[in-house]
């Protein structure tokens, strides 16, 4: 199939890509929010075809998978048709509701004209869907060619703009972690958070927006990967984490409960018992290889990428074939 689809979500969006089919992906000149086109810090491969909004118009597209509710109208007017009546869609749901929780109404509640997505059982849980058809597909990744020896005792974290979403992230946390063992923050937006913190340098270092596979190397090296998100869905570097051998120092909200087991790391709604833990295994690199091998074998079975598009490719052919 020929299907259209905006790079809003980096990660996500080089793993659905990696699917049988032609994946069209808007670009404009200034590769804005609604025209970035293909990715520049990830490996994409060739079927992921650039297409600028009046080279949509000579494409047969066969399905359009939506992400925000602002490309309904744009999918209309690039392509001449509706999405929804005119051809078959998908929107994916990749984030937690925001507002009066557990009332968030979502933007695509009560249609009856195209698939409602979740990438987390909880999202699908805690947002107020209405009367649109629903369904959850787990994440799944390319997996990364690095792979943990946790020689550096310092912990690592992926979080993006951290200053600006601050509890969302959990950075308020940091602090607390970097009195037991240093911390490596990587990510967009990081530039800057140690003097935002005040930490000095060697407590918190930030590694702005780095190549996936860069960033995947120096990760592999870090005894352990904290996770201090208060509410956000499951985070794909936490899965690319545990994918390449690193325990889990996490926060027990949303999803994670139900992906890191406990012989994969440690997890508690206390911060406490959570600087505890880094302050264990920075000292005992034999226990984070444990829960690190533990946390390979998760992600590897419930992760995998062959699922992943296996799942995708069953539901866009029944769509397709229910909109025929």
């Amino acid at each position: 199939m020929n299907v259209l689809l905006w790079h809003v979500h980096g990660s996500w969006t080089t793993s659905f890509v990696h699917g049988r089919h032609r994946y069209l992906v808007p670009v404009t000149p200034d590769r804005g929010p609604y025209g970035l086109g293909r990715a520049r810090t990830y490996a994409w491969p060739a079927n992921a075809v650039e297409v600028t909004p009046q080279e949509l118009r000579r494409n047969d597209v066969d399905l359009v998978v939506l992400q925000r509710p602002e490309e309904l109208e744009l999918a209309e007017r690039w392509l001449g048709r509706r999405p929804g009546r005119d051809l078959p869609a998908v929107y994916v749901e990749h984030n937690t509701p925001k507002g009066d929780v557990p009332n968030t109404r979502h933007p695509m509640a009560d249609r009856d004209d195209l698939l409602l997505t979740h990438v987390t059982g909880f999202n699908e849980l805690f947002w107020d869907n209405g009367g649109t058809r629903t369904a959850v597909i787990d994440h799944g990744i390319v997996p990364p060619a690095a792979e943990w020896t946790g020689d550096v005792d310092r912990l690592a974290v992926v979080t993006n703009e951290p200053v600006r979403r601050w509890r969302v992230t959990g950075t308020d946390l940091m602090p607390r972690f970097a009195a037991v063992a240093p911390l490596d923050v990587y990510g967009m937006g990081v530039t800057g958070l140690a003097d935002r913190l005040g930490l000095p340098p060697d407590r918190l270092a930030s590694h702005d927006d780095l190549p996936q596979d860069q960033m995947h190397t120096v990760l592999a090296r870090r005894r352990a990967y904290l996770h201090l998100c208060r509410w956000t869905s499951l985070g794909l570097s936490l899965i690319e984490a545990m994918t390449i051998g690193m325990p889990v120092i996490a926060l027990a909200t949303t999803e994670v409960v139900d992906v890191v087991p406990p012989d994969a790391g440690v997890l508690s709604t206390r911060v406490d018992t959570l600087v505890e833990a880094a302050r264990w295994l920075a000292e005992d690199r034999d226990a984070a290889y444990r829960l690190g091998a533990r946390a390979r074998e998760v992600t590897k079975e419930r992760f995998g990428l062959d699922r992943f598009l296996a799942d995708w490719d069953r539901l866009m052919e029944e769509e397709a074939c229910a909109s025929r």
